[in-house]
């Protein structure tokens, strides 16, 4: 199907012909919000732009047309747990500091040769954050979590969904568990009784984590409920227990299925990821039947679809390890399109059926507007850095002037800030046009500090595709506007305390890198740490200190706290039950020096650090 993604619109008189019964007798409705794992936006059959997409996805299909389909949608960060802890706390990963996966970790170069040193991250969402979870309960809901959580540095490190707000939780990984297969070409799911993952009627393997969902929902359909349902799939590992569909895939891409993660294929052309797509839309349709076929219990003679909203997404854009966001450019864990773009439906109560739309959404926009759609109190004093998107579901889903700020003002930025990996960018959209930061672009093979796209063109109110593939910079034609954007970028960031990415004093190659300072002597007096240096030519301009409180456990984790600067002192009062610490100190080149030098990874950092007496 070729689809320019500016005309798929519907007409306003249509949005406001759609009765809403029985509001009279209508009880609080239900809220449920299911989140895939790196589904990206071309893996959803209905969102095909140019090439059809080789996956079949027709419950997902179907259930686009029953609400609301978005295709300038898109996630807080392109990768897991940043965009996690931004729906459930609402603040922006920036602010959070919690801007990649793990984290909670001194900063240090992977390799001697980086340019670059990723900034200090969180590895968590904070246990106090009051979370969207904890709102919902305030105003009287029963909360679930089923599937994958992610929210600190390991899978079943602390915070846990019960930590923060959710009544029921259960996280297993249902049949895209690899457990018990000696290689993901055996241990596929039988129809013999005694089989764990037994086939259903139609073919497909029991999966305990929709049973979990489906579970939660059974036990809570006399309440109102709000479930946060995180689906494992589609994420690595690459296995099916289907075998079935895995041959169904492979015939249709023209290769053999291989024992070993088959990363880096070109193309739509991986049939356990396929198998796996299609498993997940299967799995999904099972659970949307089921409100679809179950009276509500609090309003008889109706199902519980009728009263729930339900809000479909994905955490990020699709793995370019595994799939092709083709025309998008790369993946998860880059800032452009193809890293953050996502499939999103929303369907509920009052929201009209068949609307496709163009507006600027994104995951941070979930807070606000669940707690509007159920007439919930916002909590005081919390910041929520997504908008309440509401009105636009109400009244007209194609009008972005219903996506308002909280100054009043209407909604026409949004802003990604991803200091890592290869990536090491932040990107502004505005309007029509899309900046791109690089800051690893010293001596990087001609990568720009500035890039400028225009993605589309707005006529008649109306987005017409220009550049989605963010493949014409238009940088040099546009100076004014790009350094406009790029000021614009930098106050946002400035407002939230943003962290940036660090040059590396190891990279002999860096213009200042011999300049940066040495550190001379340390003591620790009581709780006092004191340490003198030696500035060779470059003046320190910010110090901190990277301390834990749980030096060599299982889950050590790493926090941040400034250090005070005298000359060429630094002196800061250790926190409380702090085990060990580095000092790092920053130049005004921007070169990091860690004292001690950080060498190794997770689980040697305590033993290299200084422990605190």
């Amino acid at each position: 199907m070729n689809r320019w993604i500016g005309t798929a619109v519907m007409a306003v008189a249509v949005l406001h012909t759609v009765p809403v019964l029985g509001e009279a007798e209508r009880p609080k409705p239900n809220v449920v919000l299911i989140l895939a794992d790196d589904l990206g936006w071309q893996d959803v059959k209905c969102y095909d732009v140019d090439e059809p997409s080789a996956y079949d996805t027709p419950y997902l299909d179907a259930f686009a047309k029953k609400g609301v389909m978005f295709w300038q949608a898109y996630s807080p960060a392109p990768s897991c747990s940043p965009s996690r802890c931004a729906i459930m706390s609402g603040d922006h990963p920036a602010r959070s500091q919690k801007t990649h996966v793990l984290g909670g970790c001194p900063p240090h170069a992977k390799k001697k040769s980086d340019a670059m040193i990723d900034p200090w991250f969180s590895g968590r969402m904070p246990e106090d954050t009051f979370t969207l979870a904890r709102a919902m309960k305030a105003n009287g809901y029963t909360t679930g979590h089923a599937g994958k959580w992610h929210i600190a540095i390991n899978h079943k490190a602390f915070p846990q969904p019960e930590d923060v707000g959710f009544d029921y939780t259960r996280s297993t990984r249902g049949a895209h568990s690899g457990s018990g297969m000696k290689n993901r070409l055996t241990g596929f799911a039988t129809t013999a009784e005694d089989d764990p993952y037994r086939l259903d009627e139609k073919g497909f393997p029991f999966d305990q984590n929709n049973e979990d969902a489906l579970t939660f929902i059974r036990e809570n359909k006399d309440k109102p409920f709000f479930l946060y349902y995180c689906t494992w799939l589609v994420h690595s590992p690459m296995v099916t227990r289907n075998e079935a569909l895995l041959k169904k895939y492979a015939e249709r891409m023209g290769v053999e299925p291989g024992l070993k993660d088959d990363k880096g294929m070109n193309g739509q052309k991986n049939p356990f990821y396929g198998a796996m797509v299609e498993s997940l839309d299967y799995y999904v349709g099972q659970f949307l039947q089921y409100l679809e076929t179950t009276e509500d219990s609090r309003w008889p003679g109706h199902m519980l679809s009728e009263n729930t909203y339900i809000i479909f997404a994905s955490d990020n854009g699709g793995s370019k390890s595994y799939t092709d966001n083709t025309p998008l450019d790369l993946g998860k864990t880059s800032a452009k399109e193809g890293g953050t773009r996502v499939p999103m439906f929303i369907v509920g109560p009052g929201i009209a059926a068949g609307v496709q739309t163009d507006v600027l959404v994104n995951g941070l926009d979930f807070y606000p507007t669940i707690l509007s759609l159920t007439g919930s109190e916002r909590p005081k004093d919390k910041n929520l850095d997504g908008c309440d998107i509401a009105p636009l579901l109400l009244d007209d889903p194609t009008d972005p002037s219903l996506v308002k700020q909280a100054n009043g003002s209407v909604r026409d930025s949004m802003m990604w800030h991803f200091p890592h990996g290869r990536s090491k960018e932040s990107t502004l959209i505005v309007g029509d046009y899309k900046l791109i930061h690089n800051y690893d672009h010293l001596n990087n093979d001609g990568t720009p500090e500035l890039e400028l796209f225009q993605l589309y063109k707005t006529e008649n109110g109306k987005k017409v595709r220009v550049d989605i593939e963010e493949a014409h910079n238009l940088a040099a034609q546009m100076p004014e506007k790009t350094a406009a954007l790029n000021r614009q970028l930098t106050e946002m960031l400035t407002g939230m305390q943003a962290s940036y990415p660090y040059y590396n004093p190891e990279n002999k190659d860096l213009p200042g890198q011999d300049s940066v300072c040495s550190v001379q002597s340390h003591k620790e007096t009581g709780n006092t740490a004191v340490f003198t240096f030696k500035e060779n030519g470059a003046e320190i301009v910010r110090a901190d200190l990277i301390y834990t409180l749980n030096g060599g456990e299982e889950y050590e984790e790493w926090f941040r706290a400034p250090v005070t600067l005298s000359g060429t002192t630094a002196s800061v009062e250790l926190p409380a039950g702090t085990t060990h610490y580095y000092l790092n100190l920053v130049d005004e080149n921007n070169f990091l020096v860690s004292y001690p030098e950080v060498i190794g990874s997770r689980g040697d950092y305590s033993k290299q650090a200084l422990a605190a007496k």
